[in-house]
């Protein structure tokens, strides 16, 4: 019996309130309206922005909701306007998205679309300001317009890149936020040339990425920076061939950078959302052709100076978004190099978890411990 235009009845872990461990519930989803693609979730991921959110700390807290945007699915129905899908096609969900129709989509310089970039504040869908997922009639919110806590999840079309139906959904899912925004970070915006040198600020999943990405490009050297010691020897799998703990040092680490560089590194891509590490590593790049590269989320009422000189002497300071990927035209072309080879994902995967122990990788996550947890739908 097809599922085409029903109520999906099916399991989603939901978020009642803050800090609280996600429930297993049944749950309706109803069929994707205008623009709108309904998936079967086959595989998603732990990111630390899901643990932000579920934490609620400094921002509107929205409950009841469901969490995740990390993931990997198959179309099970497209809703009305929708040409470039149809069910059956692999595809990853994405927690901003790519019209094709205003500003931003239209340059070749922005991924920011004005309609679907990331809004963390709504918990509905755009077509009607309404959810698709309830619970005895009372609605449930989304997030991010991906939720993918649940073994059906209704997405804009917008936020849906199709990919090689060969790809392995458990691995390649970890592509549609923290491992694209390090690596693009480092291949698309930070741009070093083969033999060039690269400090890294920050060595979680998003820093190590952005290691991935300048081992890919041909880096000569690549600096790890993070205060936590015990990050250093699995940094090596990704390339990082020094280390710097700011701590060991009584002065600040760019100028140790700086001294063991001859001057400064030709790239640094900032992966912690710290002020002390975005001037750092602004502060750690050669003068004449040093770029940096802005990756972590600070605070909201943080600010950073930098003596402007630092600009005049020709150093170059840039920040970027979701490694400036545009989701359904560039994301593919992302799966591909991980189906080439070029790119590297199995190393970022360090635990998996059938779905009724999602809890399992909140834990691990808020212990520090591993990388990505790959959380199995159907188990």
């Amino acid at each position: 019996m097809s599922s085409v235009g029903q109520v999906i009845r099916c399991k989603a872990a939901v978020a009642w309130e803050s800090g609280k461990p996600l429930s297993i519930e049944e749950v309706e989803v109803a069929p994707p309206q205008k623009d709108e693609v309904r998936i079967k979730i086959l595989f998603t991921s732990l990111c630390h922005t899901d643990v932000y959110f579920w934490d609620a700390k400094g921002q509107n807290p929205l409950f009841p909701r469901i969490l995740g945007h990390e993931a990997g699915g198959i179309v099970e129905s497209v809703g009305e306007g929708v040409t470039d899908l149809e069910p059956g096609d692999h595809v990853l969900p994405i927690f901003t998205g790519e019209c094709k129709e205003c500003a931003h989509c239209l340059s070749e310089e922005s991924n920011m679309c004005d309609l679907l970039r990331i809004n963390t504040d709504r918990g509905e869908m755009l077509h009607d300001g309404k959810s698709r997922f309830s619970i005895n009639g009372k609605p449930i919110y989304h997030f991010l317009g991906t939720s993918t806590f649940s073994e059906y999840t209704v997405v804009h079309v917008g936020q849906v890149a199709k990919i090689n139906p060969d790809a392995p959904l458990d691995k390649v899912c970890v592509l549609s936020c923290g491992m694209s925004t390090g690596f693009g970070a480092t291949v698309n915006v930070a741009k070093p040339k083969k033999g060039q040198s690269v400090a890294i600020f920050g060595l979680g999943a998003v820093g190590l990425a952005a290691a991935e990405g300048a081992r890919v490009s041909g880096a000569s050297r690549i600096i790890g920076i993070d205060l936590n010691p015990s990050r250093f020897e699995q940094a090596k799998k990704f390339g990082v061939t020094e280390f710097v703990n700011p701590k060991d040092h009584n002065k600040p680490v760019q100028e140790v950078i700086a001294e063991m560089t001859g001057g400064g590194v030709d790239r640094s891509v900032e992966c912690t959302g710290s002020i002390q590490a975005m001037i750092s590593a602004f502060e750690c790049v050669h003068d004449g052709w040093g770029v940096a590269v802005l990756v972590g989320v600070p605070n909201k009422d943080d600010a950073f100076k930098t003596h402007p000189v630092n600009l005049l002497n020709e150093r170059t300071l840039k920040g970027t978004f979701f490694g400036n990927y545009k989701p359904r035209t560039d994301i593919p072309a992302v799966v591909e190099r991980y189906m080439n080879k070029e790119l590297e994902l199995d190393k970022f995967i360090t635990h998996s978890v059938p779905f009724s122990e999602i809890n399992k990788a909140f834990d691990l996550m808020l212990a520090g411990e591993g990388l990505r947890c790959v959380i199995r739908m159907d188990a």
